[in-house]
């Protein structure tokens, strides 16, 4: 059974990007004859509200899929570190108030200037 493990790999990382948001698809608009076949990461319906919809999230080959999705974890994990393993909505809310901050902080600069 040629490429068997291929499929197998190909249905892991299906499965695991769509536990995470993402869909597969293929990269009609990045065809490189030297790069081969390549797969673009797009948000799947409203999973991922920050991304545009039709945004690709990631280009590459399998293997740089894979790197791709072990730092995505890593990058996850040291957020839970951080946040204390805290659901999305503490998650939005401490986004969000570091925003404010930015903002207050522009307005504050803006006032000092005048």
């Amino acid at each position: 059974m040629s490429g068997y493990n291929l499929i197998r790999k190909i249905r892991f990382l299906e499965e695991e990007c769509h536990t995470l948001g993402f869909q597969i698809c293929g990269a009609e608009d990045y065809i490189h004859r030297d790069f081969g076949d390549m797969l673009t990461l797009k948000p799947r319906d409203d999973c991922l509200p920050v991304y545009s919809r039709d945004a690709a999230v990631f280009i590459g080959n399998i293997q740089d899929l894979e790197r791709w999705l072990q730092g995505f974890h890593v990058a996850r994990k040291y957020d839970s570190i951080l946040l204390g393993n805290k659901h999305d909505a503490q998650r939005d809310r401490k986004e969000q108030d570091y925003r404010n901050r930015q903002l207050l902080n522009q307005i504050k600069g803006e006032k000092e200037l005048k």
